[in-house]
């Protein structure tokens, strides 16, 4: 050491101290309530690249919201705690109370404990595969409008497709309505003509705010990385609608040939009034203001039943003690006794996932995972390509869909008598990092109407065989590996 400090010379030395300092540091830093692997990552990028590996971690190192954002969750929980108590004693048929069929009662127990919103009966659901039929169905709903609609969407754009959704909202203003409108302010801003979006919401008199602005370090400061992913609109508290789809069209303005597959749920029913919890939630991080929809005249209409679905949100991300969405899909894969199919465009579990679904393959549920060919993200999708071989060596069904269409739909069925739509994918990103929305129905109907989608997806798809896959280039699985090692710096 003291002949590499006479060779360095004075600055080098310097240097040399600095990085080793810092490596040291580290040690006492990064692996703070994290997870094992991703502190691992975080102390190889930094073993290797000391002083910029460092000034990253201290940008991107922090996985939650600012503690001012977290106290914003817990107030609104409170008050969504009181809005729920309140309504019950309008809830004459019990909607609220609701039971889950026994063997998922234990799977709702835990939903509940993790964000308060318990099952809901009464809820007729629709599943929405085709692209092209969501927004004239949105359109139709917001046309029925009353009160207020809520639109909350990780990308809003002003195209050819989203265009009678904006005059349908300005219809509805015009009529008395409130609309409020929320957007990624990072995904949205890198889509063409994003302040003509804005401009024409504000003049056709729609409150617009962004979500998760960037801000400078300091005070209020966010990691750039952290977003907003959740696709949400409500009308009247009374219809809701979640999935995967971004309110923009199905190429997402894209110059290559990559367009896109989603899955969207149209919810008529008591559950929607969790979406509007939900929304209210982003409201009130954002603007500061507690909406209040106390109106006992509008409480029977919210409460009547529209349908025999059980239904379940659970709102997940980074402002969350919790990985809430995690946690809710492993238990489902533990709780799995004869089927599990999974469509999801990015997966990328972690080992607790991992060891459940290959656990699951192992014990003789048959497990189909449905992934896309086509790749929108190099990284996402080099590391997801990395856990084939372990999946397909446990006896897991993998499929590609074919290019050059993106198969964006993120939903499970298990065992055809329970399902989850929403906006989670199945990445270490939406697990810590992005705020997600996920819909569980205890309901057998919705579950054989979603596997009959995936298995129409299976029509379009192609299996990868384990002799086959470790076939491929050795150059491929290095840059699998080496994207799956990055994907753990989270």
């Amino acid at each position: 050491m003291r002949e590499l400090l006479n060779i360095a010379g004075p600055v080098g030395t310097g240097w040399l101290i600095l990085d080793w300092l810092i490596r040291i540091i580290a040690l006492f830093v990064v692996p703070r309530n994290r997870k094992p692997t991703a502190g691992m990552a975080w102390l190889l990028f930094i073993f290797f690249f000391p002083t910029v590996g460092f000034l990253i971690f201290l940008v991107l190192g922090n996985p939650k919201l600012p503690a001012s954002r977290r106290a914003a969750q817990k107030t609104l929980d409170a008050v969504i705690a009181k809005v729920l108590a309140e309504l019950k004693r309008h809830d004459t048929q019990k909607l609220l109370s609701a039971k889950p069929p026994a063997e998922y009662k234990s799977l709702a127990t835990l939903s509940q404990s993790l964000t308060g919103l318990p099952v809901f009966g009464g809820n007729n659901i629709d599943v929405l595969p085709e692209y092209d039929n969501v927004a004239p169905r949105m359109v139709r709903d917001i046309d029925t409008a009353e009160r207020y609609v809520h639109v909350e969407f990780f990308i809003v754009a002003i195209d050819d497709y989203t265009l009678p959704v904006f005059d349908a909202l300005a219809r509805a203003v015009q009529r008395g309505v409130t609309v409020r409108v929320l957007y990624d302010a990072v995904a949205t801003h890198m889509f063409p003509r994003w302040r003509d979006m804005i401009k024409r919401l504000e003049a056709d008199g729609a409150h617009v705010q962004a979500m998760l602005p960037l801000r400078w370090p300091g005070k209020g400061y966010t990691r750039p990385d952290l977003r907003n992913h959740r696709k949400l609109l409500i009308v009247d508290g009374r219809v809701g609608y979640t999935g995967s789809l971004n309110l923009i069209q199905r190429n997402y303005h894209r110059k290559d040939d990559i367009y896109y597959d989603e899955l969207v749920v149209r919810v008529d029913g008591p559950v929607a009034l969790q979406m509007s919890a939900v929304f209210l939630t982003d409201w009130h991080a954002e603007t500061g203001e507690i909406l209040n929809y106390k109106n006992a005249d509008s409480a029977k209409q919210l409460l009547e039943s529209r349908g025999s679905s059980l239904a379940q949100v659970l709102p997940s991300g980074s402002g969350y003690d919790d990985e809430n969405n995690l946690k809710l899909f492993t238990s489902l894969m533990h709780q799995a006794q004869n089927t599990i199919t999974i469509v999801n465009p990015y997966f990328v579990p972690d080992d607790a996932l991992t060891n459940a679904i290959t656990s699951a393959a192992r014990r003789g549920v048959t497990v189909t995972l449905i992934n896309s060919e086509a790749m929108d993200q190099w990284m996402v999708g080099h590391a997801q390509r990395s856990f084939y071989d372990v999946f397909l060596a446990a006896g897991v069904r993998v499929y590609l869909y074919d290019a050059p269409i993106l198969l964006h739909s993120k939903f499970m069925v298990i065992d055809s008598k329970i399902a989850t739509i929403g906006s989670s994918n199945l990445d270490l990103r939406s697990f810590t990092l992005n705020m997600e929305v996920t819909l569980t129905c205890y309901d057998p109907a919705v579950a054989r109407k979603l596997q009959a989608v995936a298995d129409d997806c299976l029509t379009r798809s192609h299996a990868l065989h384990l002799h086959e896959w470790r076939k491929r280039p050795r150059r491929q699985q290095l840059g699998e590996n080496l994207a799956r090692l990055t994907s753990a710096l989270q």
